[in-house]
């Protein structure tokens, strides 16, 4: 196999991620034990190579470009597979450590991920938590995460998918609005109501609403005055306030269900539920970080 790096690119690259990192040329050269200069350089034998402006400079700091933040990325990945690849040859690594970044949606992130997160550190406290909360899927490549939570899997046959739980499905409107408006009998009263909605980030779409009559799945279009984007606690924040019906994930409404500020409604055609999944790339070298927060979340949640 011919080379593609030689030794001096390998470092160019890694006192690039030093210098994105740091957001500093200065900071890098010292943990470095180098010169600005030097890191510059090795910046700029990068940045000639690839034909594309890493970093934009000022006379104050550094920050990344468009491409050179999807370049770090990449690169920061791929230096942290040949670490943790060195380590368990040599046993060095005895246990867990780290940055560990997830992405998970806002809903089962507040409710579910991160009340297990404490207990996880306590066990492993070498390793550090990333979380972002999104209802977006994400870029793993790009965007350096080493696992997703997603209530509805991506078509991508390069993604690994394990199911974490089955959230079940609640009707639900506040005592105030159903005292205004009257309690919805059947499923055909629904389009004499107010149902809240929420638009699908990945698609644009409203989610239609999950039932079962007569033993069968129905979904329903509904329609109302109130349209969420984004954040789907936001329904649960209108429905509380009495803006009018929400069909939303049980977990999420039952604390307002046993305070009573929610009232289930529909109860003959509740039973449905939506699965939630861990995800993760294929064929990729899996850090012992990674190894042992899928096996911890996955038997905390099960």
């Amino acid at each position: 196999m011919n080379r593609q790096f030689g030794d001096v690119m390998l470092g160019s690259i890694e006192l690039f991620c030093l210098s994105a990192e740091l957001e500093s040329f200065t900071a890098a050269a010292a943990v470095a034990g180098i010169t600005p200069a030097a890191v510059s350089r090795a910046v700029a034998r990068l940045e000639e190579r690839l034909q594309v402006r890493l970093f934009v400079r000022t006379t104050r700091k550094i920050r990344l470009t468009d491409g050179g933040r999807a370049y770090f990325a990449q690169c920061r990945q791929a230096l942290t597979q040949l670490t943790e690849a060195e380590r368990e040859l040599t046993g060095t690594q005895a246990e867990p450590a780290g940055v560990l970044r997830i992405s998970a949606p806002t809903p089962l992130g507040h409710y579910r991920i991160l009340p297990l997160l404490p207990a996880f550190r306590q066990r492993y406290p070498k390793v550090h938590v990333d979380i972002q909360l999104s209802n977006h899927n994400v870029d793993f490549t790009a965007e350096g995460f080493d696992l997703a939570i997603r209530g509805r899997t991506p078509p991508d046959s390069g993604m690994v998918a394990r199911r974490l739980m089955d959230a079940p499905l609640v009707a639900v409107a506040a005592p105030a609005y159903l005292k205004q408006a009257g309690t919805p009998k059947t499923l055909e009263d629904l389009a004499q109501h107010d149902c809240i909605q929420f638009e699908l980030p990945s698609s644009g779409q409203t989610v239609q609403w999950s039932f079962r009559r007569d033993g069968e799945d129905v979904e329903i279009a509904t329609q109302g005055g109130y349209r969420c984007l984004g954040d789907l606690l936001a329904t649960v924040t209108l429905a509380r306030a009495g803006a009018g019906v929400l069909h939303t994930y049980r977990f999420i409404a039952e604390e307002d269900l046993k305070r009573g500020t929610l009232v289930e409604i529909l109860k003959p055609y509740a039973g449905r539920s939506r699965p939630f999944s861990l995800l993760y790339p294929q064929n990729r070298h899996m850090p012992l970080r990674v190894r042992v927060f899928i096996d911890y979340l996955t038997q905390a949640m099960a």
